[in-house]
């Protein structure tokens, strides 16, 4: 991942590269910023492939070590930094991280964790102490591994998906057949780096040496203002921040006319959003995208998603990008199914991962003569445009986060007084969709008491909004399967698909 920033040195050096507050680095100096980042990890005594992970929230200096610790032949690790401390360890000790990089402690860290680097100072004194390494031509080949993103949290079912330089580079030239960027690009990166949806234009606007705005995080008001300021032309978000962008702008306006592209993904998004976001942006196309970690992210695109709102394409995740091949399946067989049946959607192409990290008998369930087998039900009309039915099994997405209710259920058996517990995903209007957890107990508990037990377990955002406490047994199949379905219908009642929006 190192050849879009060589071609931008060599092509505009002195280019502003990235703005975050105060700091403005131009492309020379982030090359020989990341230049001497690599040569500080390889003084740790990093070898090619050793892992380095990263807690952080979003910054110049992590936008740095997405380019420099891959480019230097060692493994981006970059974890969620909600989570809870548990689940943080599980990753690090997963992964066999060897070092470190955090803006909020972590306690308890395991063994393999030889170097803790703070993500500020810490990073600072390290390229102020390091020799750059030279610019050699032993870079990485497409095959070697560039990073481990992790799906889940606590338990032994949370997965490390790798992704090759292949996939992330071939990402990258997907994104820029739909979507044009140029040197006069300014995009704002506000959506949180750990997830691959917050870095998609990355390396697109480094390979044509544009300009990135990075914020620390999402705040409706302070995204706005930066937009007006920095005459801001694309950004991605998710269907929450477009909901309160829409808000903000409606409610004070700025100017934001210099806005080309607004981009959504995560999740369809209302179509009454959709309108509210035409009329608060109304220089922007809309464009929504559909994609997964283990796709590196994106699958498909639609442009002008505006024009389709009173189509039968307003629900539309688009069509595949090029070089990114997609079918619906039978779930059963795996056959290909006509336009307009309901199966699994599968994906094929360069994009797709190389597997789950040390989990051979998951990546085989998934992995099947080169298409990977997302879960996700949907249909293909005639003219290749897909609609999502249903999310991926057992899959919550909750203001942009993957929410793995499988998860959430492990860490309710873990209370005493719980007998049985079914986690699903309900219709919210603010966050899309709400973890709703069911609940048969054993004996005499609160939904209180249960939401407090949750919270000392797993992040914030993956706690239960609602625990339905029930007296009766959950619904089975005959083999003794909870019928999860039947549980969520009554909730998605009315609706097209179970799938929903901000």
């Amino acid at each position: 991942m190192i050849w879009p920033l060589r071609r931008a040195v060599r092509v505009a050096p002195g280019a502003e590269a990235v703005r975050f507050g105060d700091v403005a680095l131009t492309y020379a100096a982030m090359w020989e910023r990341c230049r001497r980042l690599a040569g500080a990890l390889g003084a740790l005594g990093l070898k090619r492939g050793d892992r380095v992970a990263v807690v952080a929230r979003n910054s110049h200096r992590y936008l740095e070590l997405y380019q420099a610790v891959p480019g230097a032949g060692f493994v981006l690790v970059p974890l969620n930094h909600r989570h809870a401390d548990a689940e943080l360890r599980y990753a690090l000790e997963d992964a066999g991280a060897r070092v470190l990089f955090a803006d909020r402690a972590v306690s308890g860290l395991p063994a393999c964790v030889e170097h803790v680097v703070d993500a500020a100072e810490g990073h600072e004194e390290l390229i102020a102490a390091a020799e750059p390494v030279c610019d050699v031509r032993d870079d990485p080949g497409e095959d070697d591994l560039a990073g481990i993103f992790y799906t889940g949290g606590t338990t032994g079912g949370a997965k490390g998906v790798m992704l090759r330089h292949r996939a992330l580079v071939s990402n990258a030239m997907h994104v820029q057949a739909v979507w044009p960027f140029e040197p006069e690009t300014c995009f704002l990166l506000v959506a949180p780096m750990f997830h691959l949806a917050g870095t998609l234009a990355v390396l697109p606007c480094v390979w044509h040496a544009a300009r990135q705005v990075v914020m620390p995080g999402f705040d409706a008001a302070a995204a706005l203002d930066r937009v007006a300021a920095e005459g801001v032309t694309a950004t991605q978000v998710v269907p929450s921040m477009l909901a309160a962008l829409c808000d903000e702008q409606l409610e004070r306006p700025r100017d934001v006319s210099s806005l080309r592209y607004l981009t959504f993904g995560g999740a369809p998004s209302a179509t009454e959003t959709l309108r509210r976001a035409r009329r608060a942006f109304p220089d922007a196309e809309l464009m929504t995208m559909y994609g997964c970690t283990e796709t590196a992210p994106l699958v498909t695109a639609v442009r002008h998603l505006e024009r389709l709102l009173d189509t039968p394409h307003a629900r539309t995740c688009g069509r595949p990008l090029i070089g990114v091949e997609l079918r619906v399946v039978d779930p059963a067989d795996r056959t290909p199914l006509p336009a307009g049946e309901v199966g699994e959607v599968a994906v094929r192409g360069p994009n797709v991962m190389l597997g789950y990290w040390e989990k051979p008998r998951e990546t085989a369930d998934v992995l099947a003569d080169g298409w990977y087998h997302t879960g996700d039900l949907g249909r293909l009309d005639e003219h290749g445009y897909l609609e999502l039915v249903d999310r991926a099994k057992d899959m919550i997405v909750s203001g942009g986060e993957n929410v793995y209710s499988t998860e959430v259920e492990d860490v309710l058996y873990r209370h005493p007084a719980v007998a049985e517990a079914a986690v699903f995903g309900v219709p919210d209007e603010r966050w899309g969709e709400a973890v709703h957890a069911v609940v048969v107990p054993r004996c005499t508990v609160t939904e209180e008491e249960l939401v407090t037990f949750c919270r000392e377990a797993i992040a914030g955002y993956k706690v239960p909004k609602r625990i339905e406490l029930r007296d009766e047994p959950l619904p089975k199949s005959g083999a003794g399967k909870v019928l999860k379905r039947d549980l969520r219908a009554p909730y998605w009642d009315g609706r097209e698909s179970m799938v929903s929006g901000a």
